[in-house]
């Protein structure tokens, strides 16, 4: 695995997977607009390196996880899918059935007894120690014409529960107001602003510290949607095969990644707040302007020649939506186990995450499609889905013009489409309240006799395996002919 950014951006380069950028490009609407401009080529153009930002020394790193090729990179497997495999059989093992059984599992549980962080000395992290340092001479990105200001768009947010001291690790959008204060954008539902929520109960200033750039793993694991209470550094380590390393803050009790490029250490206020936004987000709208707590500066440290890290996001599709599918394939087995009926699940790049979830599922019962439409609505962060399709096994739900086929055809709007209300999120603006909203279940599952269907159902058209054979021979003669 990757010891840092530094070796991942190696990898990259060797890969020809990276685009070295010269010339001077600004971090205010420039670089974005490069960036979004190559995540709508084909496959997601490559991963970009700004070596010479505008007004900065530092360079800036941006669209690595942009493709399926990077994210697998990045997470050190040949397909998503495989990670999905490994995370099915830790969490599900067999039974040894003899002593070369239990010898094949033998790294699996030393994988498992290598998956907690562990505390070291000292770190890359802190080669630069600024007590009384500010953002400047960081190349913080102005994404998108309307923003409030500069945002960190990728950080790494280390929080405690003032009661449980319970690690929360989370990636929350963050306003530069000045050289020593940022707007922290914990949405309600969040770990983060569950901690403040505490802090604010018990009247004391929070400690938080925010890590930039460590190796590809950590910034994925900050993203991804990880059951409240579990930390995720447990799910970085099992990615990278190894445990994160951490080291202690300077001027607060925090620990973050010994390999991160920048680290700001700092706090938030009880009860202090402040105008955060506008923002262009994900949804490929702007976000409104409202109150957020504030985040103070006490000191930054880095390394001597640190790389910024960040990402952009907007109008689909863009980085962002590859980390999403990395959390797709990944949680899909941890989600079987409370849900088993799941075949398959697609957030599509068009359904900004949550606005669209495609189930598959084994029907075995009347109703079932309704079934897992509350399941979802009832599991961690799915709870936001707002419009969730649930198909039979045999449709394919990675393609979309499929299941607009299958819905088009399978359903009758009437018996087939269930509302219900509940939480929603934040970016949420279409609800008439904020989050607090309605969501729409589709049940595009083939009808039974038993929910009311009366008529024979009809049969796909398909034809024969031997035909279909014959076929891909006679076409692979065609166009061989036909392009030459």
């Amino acid at each position: 695995m990757y010891r840092d950014l530094n070796d991942f951006i190696g990898a990259l380069d060797k890969e020809r997977e990276l685009a070295r950028v010269a010339e001077p490009v600004s971090p205010d609407l420039e670089i974005a607009a490069v960036t979004d401009r190559v995540s709508k080529s084909p496959g997601g153009g490559p991963a970009l390196l700004f070596e010479k930002p505008t007004g900065f020394d530092m360079p800036v790193a941006i669209n690595l996880y942009g493709s399926m090729k990077r994210i697998c990179m990045a997470l050190g497997v040949a397909s998503l899918d495989d990670l999905a495999r490994e995370i099915d059989e830790l969490t599900n093992p067999r039974m040894p059935t003899g002593m070369l059984d239990k010898l094949k599992m033998l790294p699996m549980l030393g994988r498992l007894a290598d998956l907690m962080p562990k505390t070291v000395g000292g770190g890359p992290c802190q080669e630069v120690v600024k007590k009384d340092g500010t953002l400047a001479g960081i190349p913080i990105l102005k994404t998108w014409p309307e923003d409030g200001g500069p945002y960190i768009t990728l950080p790494m947010v280390f929080t405690r529960d003032p009661e449980t001291a319970v690690r929360n690790i989370g990636c929350y959008r963050m306003q530069v107001y000045d050289e020593r204060t940022t707007g922290m954008h914990w949405q309600r539902h969040k770990g983060g602003a569950q901690h403040y929520r505490v802090a604010e109960r018990l009247g004391k200033r929070m400690p938080v510290s925010v890590a930039i750039g460590a190796d590809p793993a950590l910034p994925f694991a900050a993203t991804a949607p990880m059951p409240e209470g579990l930390d995720e550094l447990l799910l970085a380590g099992f990615l990278r095969h190894e445990r994160v390393e951490l080291v202690k803050c300077v001027t607060n009790d925090l620990e973050v990644p010994a390999n991160a490029q920048i680290v700001l250490e700092g706090y938030v206020e009880p009860g202090e707040r402040r105008p955060e936004g506008p923002f262009g987000d994900h949804t490929g709208f702007y976000s409104h302007p409202d109150d957020y707590p504030v985040f103070h500066i006490t000191c930054v440290t880095h390394r001597k020649n640190p790389v910024y890290l960040t990402t952009v996001v907007g109008i689909p599709p863009m980085e962002d939506f590859y980390l999403g599918k990395a959390s797709e394939r990944i949680f899909l087995p941890l989600i079987r186990k409370t849900v088993p009926e799941i075949v398959d699940m697609a957030f599509p790049a068009e359904g900004i995450f949550h606005n669209l979830v495609i189930i598959s599922i084994d029907k075995r019962y009347p109703g079932h499609a309704r079934k897992i439409m509350n399941a979802v609505w009832g599991l961690g962060q799915l709870m936001f889905s707002k419009t969730v399709i649930v198909v039979d096994k045999d449709v394919d739900v990675q393609n979309l013009s499929e299941v607009a086929w299958i819905v088009g055809t399978h359903i009758d709007p009437e018996r087939d489409i269930q509302f219900t209300r509940g939480p929603v999120d934040d970016l949420e603006d279409a609800s008439d309240l904020p989050a607090f909203g309605s969501k729409m279940g589709i049940d595009a599952t083939r009808k039974w006799a038993s929910e009311g269907f009366k008529r024979p159902w009809p049969k796909r058209i398909r034809t024969t395996d031997e035909a279909a054979a014959r076929a891909e021979q006679i076409w692979g003669r065609i166009r061989q002919g036909w392009k030459t």
